[in-house]
């Protein structure tokens, strides 16, 4: 099995190893007692350092570690606070004290693009990139790949409307990356006019060859694909707040379930706010919690990989 160190970017994943290595290993921890799981990480510690709020990806890290039978020997989610960045330590120091305590990794959650990357290089022990501001989450990507393999029971061929703030939205940028690796992808990016996709991502998929298409209305799409990957405005990261109505539409609602194929999926990084309503919840196609829950599993079998 591959040694992973730091886990940086969604393009450091092959296509062979997600299905060959990392897919078989995240099955095999879910049919795996309390009791196998708790040896797997005994005696490893982890850091779980978040300069932002986060619910999902702190809380299934610091589960997946103790679920192994790791510690987490410090934890926050409000760093730029309370800690020492408050008082203007860069990252580069921030990173060298903490590896000072001789953690096993470091979860990372920043609010700048490329500080996961700064952090790495003056790191002794891996680094995971929780999510670098504007720039990539590579976790969720990879909880994302999965939930989509496993609920269609595959990726190559399929079609994906990815929907919302896609200028500002770090885990549609990072999803983009991994299903350029799979033939045969089609991606609608449907977005408002002020919130299109940046040109970096869509000069990768030009390059790979990937086709795609940018639309603003969600419902000339709906019909087309297997999966919608809807996302929300990010208010934090000084987008304007973005109305979803004319000329552009990015609501999944019954409307847009009744243009839906029957074995579609409607996903979601979580949290939402409005462009998913509460009738799609009782939907057998709503995925999102189902893919919620499996960013533990993901994220167990991340750690096995990079610790054990």
């Amino acid at each position: 099995m591959e040694k992973l160190k730091h886990v940086l970017e969604s393009q450091q994943f092959s296509k062979d190893w997600l299905e060959k290595e990392f897919f078989p290993l995240v099955e095999e921890i879910k049919k795996m007692s309390r009791k196998e799981l708790k040896i797997i990480l005994d005696g490893k510690e982890l850091i779980s350092f978040f300069y932002e709020p986060s619910t999902r990806t702190r809380l299934s890290f610091e589960v997946a570690m103790k679920r192994l039978g790791g510690e987490v020997i410090f934890s926050t989610d409000h760093a730029k606070e309370f800690s020492s960045v408050a008082k203007g330590e860069t990252i580069e120091d921030t990173i060298r004290i903490l590896c000072g305590y001789e953690p096993d990794a470091i979860v990372l959650r920043t609010d700048e693009e490329g500080m996961a990357q700064r952090a790495a290089a003056f790191s002794s022990v891996p680094i995971i990139n929780a999510g670098d501001g504007t720039g990539q989450h590579p976790t969720q990507a990879l909880l994302d790949i999965y939930t989509i393999n496993n609920e269609l029971g595959g990726t190559a061929g399929t079609a994906i409307a990815i929907v919302g703030d896609l200028a500002r939205g770090r885990t549609a940028r990072s999803l983009v990356y991994l299903l350029a690796k799979y033939p045969g992808v089609k991606i609608y990016l449907v977005s408002p006019e002020v919130a299109k996709m940046r040109d970096d991502i869509k000069k990768h998929l030009n390059e790979h060859k990937v086709w795609f298409r940018e639309v603003c209305d969600l419902r000339e799409v709906a019909s087309l694909v297997d999966v919608i990957y809807n996302t929300r405005v990010q208010k934090e990261r000084g987008a304007q707040i973005i109305k979803y109505g004319p000329p552009s539409f990015c609501t999944v609602n019954q409307e847009v379930l009744n243009l839906m194929k029957k074995e579609a999926i409607v996903m979601h990084p979580l949290p939402r706010i409005d462009e998913i309503t509460p009738e799609v919840d009782r939907d057998p196609r709503a995925a999102y919690f189902r893919q919620a829950k499996n960013g533990l599993y993901v994220r167990m079998a991340l750690l096995k990989m990079i610790l054990n």
